[in-house]
């Protein structure tokens, strides 16, 4: 069996070594470079994660046919930014029955799709596509750190084969069928912890970390309910426990950023020297069309927009959202 991965960066190297003990080769696609050297010459990605020693079945090529030639299943882990522009280029190579499982989080700027839609607008076939997340950073998945993750798919067999690929004793997979609420909880909690990040660099405490977190997951609940997902599904591993992780961890680029934010740091800067993609930055102004589209409040996230893309001053924008008058704690989820 063959599977690739479609990405070289952290998420991507991990997931590799990962899939690595279920399979007889694992192909990661990547740009060039340093990353496919090092993987086919010392089995290190020499950029992402580069203590990690990857398997002698993992091999790299900066070649779509390469790597997508004889795949049984195609896993997705770029940046939701390049996403439409890497699957232009792969997707002629791929064959309408194959299994697609995308890593990536995020909302596409301008359609307001969800990967997995994005994926299935570029390919084809959606009832193929799968989705996984939860809170796992790459740093600790390849440590064998105990983790856990849901795969959410139209079909159940889509879901069971990847969870066959992926799981460990060390890596627990458990499936659903919510892309929606998984992909928008995915996309939505990067948002959160980049206030989170801004708020604990400003000197607050666990106390306003827990506010943040609290009626962030609100707000996702909120959007998740608008855009016909199941806001139970909130409350899981794509939920409250990647919130949790993506809000408090010094592996998430998302909270680091929001410190580097309230430290004087820029976007431009902190992704130049850490070269990572901050995920949440873009998601702000997505996920904020997205609910001035379908009708639903979304104060944390519009905040951060007004911040990141609109020139607001920082300082008036966090202090007024933390003046905000309290309402009803739950609302915005009636049938």
């Amino acid at each position: 069996m063959k599977i690739t991965v479609i990405g070289s960066g952290s998420w991507g190297t991990a997931i590799a070594g990962q899939a690595a003990a279920h399979v007889d080769e694992v192909c990661v696609w990547s740009f060039g470079g340093e990353a496919v050297e090092g993987i086919n010459g010392q089995h290190r990605n020499n950029i992402y994660l580069t203590d990690y020693v990857l398997p002698d079945n993992v091999w790299a090529t900066a070649s779509y046919e390469e790597a997508i030639g004889g795949a049984d299943g195609i896993i997705l882990a770029v940046p939701s930014a390049f996403l439409r522009s890497v699957l232009e280029g792969a997707a002629p190579f791929i064959k309408p029955e194959t299994p697609v499982l995308t890593l990536t989080k995020g909302i596409e700027d301008g359609t307001g799709y969800l990967m997995s839609e994005l994926v299935a607008d570029c390919i084809g076939a959606p009832e193929r596509i799968g989705v996984l997340a939860g809170p796992n950073h790459a740093e600790e998945v390849c440590r064998g750190c105990l983790s856990a993750a849901v795969i959410a798919a139209e079909d159940p067999a889509v879901a069971e084969f990847f969870k066959t690929v992926l799981l460990s004793d060390h890596f627990r997979i458990y499936v659903g069928s919510d892309l929606i609420g998984v992909e928008m909880c995915s996309a939505v909690k990067n948002v959160i912890a980049i206030v989170c990040g801004y708020l604990a660099g400003m000197g607050y405490g666990d106390n306003t970390l827990a506010l943040v977190m609290t009626r962030g997951i609100a707000e996702i609940s909120r959007l998740v309910h608008a855009r016909g997902g199941s806001p139970i599904t909130c409350m899981g591993l794509a939920g409250m426990g990647d919130l949790v992780v993506t809000c408090t961890s010094h592996h998430s680029r998302n909270r680091t950023f929001g410190e580097s934010l309230a430290h004087g740091g820029t976007l431009e800067e902190y992704q130049k020297r850490t070269h990572m993609v901050v995920e949440g930055a873009a998601a702000a102004k997505s996920v904020a069309q997205l609910a001035r589209n379908i009708g639903v409040d979304a104060p944390i996230t519009f905040a951060l927009e007004k911040v990141l893309w609109q020139g607001v001053s920082k300082e008036t924008v966090f202090n007024e959202l933390i003046d905000r008058f309290p309402t009803e704690e739950f609302y915005g989820m009636d049938d």
